[in-house]
């Protein structure tokens, strides 16, 4: 059975602009703006984590989770994504329970591998040992989400009589393993419920199916989370570009300097010019043409969470009313 097509919004509580206004003031209203989007009726908030950024990049979801879950009723909170490598396993499972305790059981757990250079470095962490602190923590996860009671000795932790309180909502709460290798999506594949990535992952998302069936699972069970890296509407989409590319170009170029450095080749420096940024993902249209756009990409890719970024960084968080109400109005309602 084909899985209804649900809708999120995905921001990092970036301030670039300190000197215009204070960091509780993007936090207050992008938390005000999360729970107005939850009135509009959409359906999950994703949130993402960078460490040692000066803008402010969220380094801290869980927390932020639990916030959003302490003024909401119905959206469901999920991670995108929380680099698992860089914490404790038993704190994330520690804390990411009691976020599904707090929401009522609306928790999406997304981890990652992680790739930027400065946060290894930062948290004295060899980058060669993230896929196995990646897998040692996934499964010390699952296991305290299972309610087990036991002790674990790993290459990376190691854990004495161990069990997880409180117990979450949901039995489990379900993990979503995101990544831009073909490593990634099979781990997403053998351990997760989901696979959660961004952008052009059409051969991505053919691996994780065609690895669901390999392995004997269903993939009726399973789901993608993905979407466009931007995809925003407006009654005027020339005048929203006029505003919002300077902030757009701002956003790629600083993820492509990261991701260079890591040596990955994903994101490519651009100016502030419109037809780069739509060759690299960003786009502003008018809502025909968005519902358009997402059927081709779920046709393409098997996704049954869409979602995109939501505040180029910089803007206000009101900035971005207009395209939350649009696409609410005229967008969802095609795919319902």
């Amino acid at each position: 059975m084909k899985k209804k097509l649900t809708f999120g919004l995905w921001y990092d509580f970036r301030n670039p602009s300190q000197g215009q206004r204070s960091d509780a003031e993007v936090y207050a209203a992008t938390l005000d703006q999360i729970v107005y989007a939850e009135q509009l009726g959409f359906d999950d908030v994703w949130l993402s984590e960078h460490h040692f950024i000066d803008d402010g990049y969220s380094p801290s979801m869980l927390p932020i989770g639990c916030a959003i879950a302490a003024r909401t009723k119905r959206i469901r909170i999920g991670t995108s994504v929380l680099l698992l490598p860089l914490h404790d396993p038993v704190r994330v499972a520690e804390d990411a329970a009691t976020l599904d305790v707090i929401s009522n059981g609306r928790l999406e757990l997304g981890l990652g591998v992680g790739y930027r250079v400065e946060e290894f470095t930062g948290f004295n962490i060899d980058s060669k040992e993230r896929a196995q602190r990646m897998d040692e923590g996934i499964e010390i996860i699952q296991r305290l989400f299972a309610g087990e009671r036991f002790s674990f000795k790993g290459k990376h932790y190691t854990y004495n009589d161990i069990q997880l309180f409180p117990r979450p909502v949901q039995q489990p709460p379900k993990l979503w393993i995101a990544g831009f290798s073909n490593v990634a999506v099979r781990r997403a594949a053998r351990v997760g419920y989901g696979y959660i990535a961004t952008g052009p992952i059409s051969p991505f998302a053919n691996l994780y199916w065609d690895q669901l069936k390999k392995i004997g699972k269903d993939p009726a069970d399973h789901e993608i989370a993905g979407g466009y890296v931007w995809l925003m509407v407006a009654r005027d989409p020339d005048k929203r570009w006029e505003e919002a590319k300077a902030h757009f170009a701002y956003q790629i170029n600083r993820y492509a300097k990261w991701f260079a450095d890591a040596g990955m080749d994903f994101f490519h420096p651009v100016n502030a010019d419109r037809a780069e940024l739509e060759a690299s993902g960003f786009h502003i249209v008018e809502p025909a043409k968005a519902i358009e756009m997402i059927k081709d990409y779920v046709e393409a890719t098997g996704t049954s969470r869409w979602y995109s970024w939501t505040v180029p960084p910089g803007l206000h968080p009101e900035w971005s009313n207009e395209h939350l109400e649009l696409f609410a109005k005229e967008v969802i309602p095609a795919f319902r």
